[in-house]
């Protein structure tokens, strides 16, 4: 496994080095450029291995002298509020009251010597040393999770939590075989669903709610990975008996003549729409729905012709309940990927669902923050 490198400086205000000696010290403390660094502005202390490894720990013990006593929660505690602009749902999504938000923001503000938020009524900014603040208290917990995440690597079986964002429809007719096989290989770990919608889901991971999103392509932003999970056809359906149904193919000029449910928004209806424009034409609209699973049952209790996924009418076209009708000249593919920050630390639970979703191997890479290097660092 290769070394983990660790920024003492930002990590051992909050975790006191032991001053006293242990037997042996973690490789990767004799990788850090930060503790190495020192070493080599007091080169008297360092004649060899175990003089160094001393060395080390004073050095760490020297790192967290006279630093403050903020701890990881109040970081955490700040950087929700950052995210939310609120104190109260802060509060809310912490699981705590909100006086002790207010008292753990309080500490941080003392601790730094500045305030971080201006408060006018119910509305939270940032001041200008709150902007400051924000992406080292984000580093510091990254290193953290780095630090847990090394940690667990000594385990060898993929554990902890997975949660993933996709909509409603996704939920139910694709996810379900993939979370299936990934309860079968992989007992120990948990497995969470949100349902959401297509821009909560990706706001959910950029945000770092979820660990992944499934959502419908395109989708392009520089700060995600998207790996393709299930590819499959759009299809226009029909309730049992219709007059279309009893065809083999209708030409596309006939479906203008009966009513149509379209979803209210999203990827499914741009297609839609993308098509009667690519025809010049506009459909008769029945109604609009904002479920496809509510769509799916108007279409069967007879109310018009709809759109849908394949995957999502194939169990009730078995049944009887519908009919998928094939129109000439008109094919909607649609596409799924799994989703996930490009700077996301990915455990073995994370990589084992990715192989599964995707169903590729992927190399595991272990866990290694960024080090801290001679060049960035400033040396008083």
């Amino acid at each position: 496994m290769s070394p983990v490198v660790v920024d003492m400086k930002c990590l051992l205000p909050a975790v006191p080095c032991p001053r006293k000696l242990p037997e042996t010290l973690p490789d990767y403390l004799y990788t850090n450029t930060t503790i190495l660094d020192w070493i080599a502005e007091n080169p008297g202390r360092c004649k060899d291995r175990l003089t160094s490894r001393k060395t080390i720990l004073y050095a760490c013990n020297t790192f967290g002298e006279g630093q403050s006593g903020m701890d990881f929660e109040q970081l955490r505690t700040f950087l929700e509020v950052c995210r939310l602009r609120s104190f109260s749902r802060a509060a809310e999504k912490l699981s705590v009251t909100q006086p002790a938000i207010s008292a753990q923001i309080r500490t941080l503000e003392n601790e730094v010597g500045a305030r971080l938020f201006d408060r006018d009524g119910g509305k939270v900014t940032f001041t200008a040393a709150g902007k400051v603040f924000e992406p080292f208290a984000e580093h510091c917990l990254q290193c953290h999770n780095h630090i847990m995440v090394a940690v667990g690597e000594l385990h060898r079986s993929p554990r902890g939590e997975i949660s993933v964002s996709a909509n409603e429809a996704t939920s139910l007719y694709v996810l379900p075989s993939v979370f299936a096989q990934f309860k079968r290989q992989y007992s120990r770990v948990g497995l969470s669903i949100v349902r959401a919608d297509r821009a909560q889901s990706v706001e959910s991971v950029l945000s770092r709610e979820v660990d992944f999103g499934v959502v419908s392509l395109p989708l392009k932003d520089a700060r995600l990975t998207v790996d393709s999970i299930h590819r499959d056809e759009i299809v226009l359906v029909a309730p049992k008996g219709h007059s279309l149904a009893e065809r083999d193919t209708v030409k596309f000029a006939e479906i203008l003549q009966h009513s149509l449910l379209l979803p209210k928004q999203g990827r499914q209806r741009e297609l839609i729409e993308d098509l009667f424009r690519s025809h010049d034409v506009q459909p008769r609209v029945a109604m609009e729905v904002e479920s496809s699973e509510l769509l799916k049952r108007l279409v069967v209790a007879g109310l018009g012709m709809g759109f849908l996924p394949r995957a999502n009418v194939l169990a009730d076209q078995k049944l009887g309940l519908l009919e998928i009708i094939r129109v000439e000249g008109v094919r909607l593919n649609r596409e799924l990927a799994v989703i996930y920050r490009k700077d996301k630390t990915l455990t073995r639970a994370a990589h084992a669902f990715l192989e599964i979703a995707t169903g590729r191997s992927r190399p595991h890479v272990p866990a290694t923050p960024p080090a801290t290097t001679s060049k960035t660092r400033q040396t008083k």
